[in-house]
Parts: C-alpha cells; sequence; structure tokens
C-alpha cells in the first residue's frame, strides 16, 4: 500500500467533508435570509468544484492504495497446486450404481 495513495485519499475525504459542511452553511444562509422558496437554489460553483476535484482525488488514492490484484485464472489456479490437490476424488467411480432406483430398470444395475 502507497503512502501516496493513502495520503490521496485522506485529502480527498476532508475536501468531500468540507464541500458538504459549505453546502450545509450555503443551504442555512439562503433558509435564514430568504425563506423556504429559496431552498432550490443551485449551489455556488466553488462548491461544486471542490466536490468534484474531491472524487478525481479519491478514485487514484483509492487505486494507489489497494493491494495488487491477484490472477483469479484456472491456469494462475493450478500453478500454486499440486495434480494431488486438483484431482483428490475416487479414481473408480461407479455412475451407474443407482439406475435400478432411479428407473426400475435391472440392466442399468451395476453387476
Amino acid at each position: 500500500m502507497s503512502v501516496l495513495g493513502k495520503a490521496l485519499v485522506a485529502i480527498s475525504c476532508i475536501a468531500l467533508l468540507h464541500a458538504a459542511f459549505s453546502t450545509y452553511e450555503h443551504l442555512s444562509t439562503l433558509k435564514a435570509l430568504s425563506g423556504d422558496r429559496a431552498a432550490s437554489a443551485s449551489l455556488p460553483t466553488s462548491i461544486i468544484v471542490e466536490a468534484l476535484v474531491a472524487l478525481v482525488l479519491f478514485l487514484p488514492g483509492t487505486a494507489l492504495a489497494s493491494a495488487s490484484l491477484e490472477d483469479v485464472t484456472y491456469r494462475g489456479e493450478m500453478a500454486k497446486r499440486s495434480i494431488d490437490d486438483s484431482d483428490a476424488r475416487m479414481g473408480f467411480m461407479r455412475l451407474s450404481s443407482r439406475g435400478r432406483a432411479l428407473f426400475g430398470d435391472d440392466s442399468l444395475a451395476a453387476k
């Protein structure tokens, strides 16, 4: 995990919290000055830009702070295992042993 990634995530979280507080403060001021009819007014562009910058910093921050990706393909999994781990079932398995119980046919039963 990168220190730069953690720093970007921390800075973006602080910026997003500041944008949320600024939004609350702006809407409270509008409500106090002009009543309920101004609550539908749009936010200042500085608050919107701050929230978008926080998003833009958060995305690469999480990518840098996360652990490296692992191979999840079958080939990658089999490279870690031996043949005994992958094929650990009985060698001689009879698949027709339930023929009589299912179909009532004696020709399908194991002899």
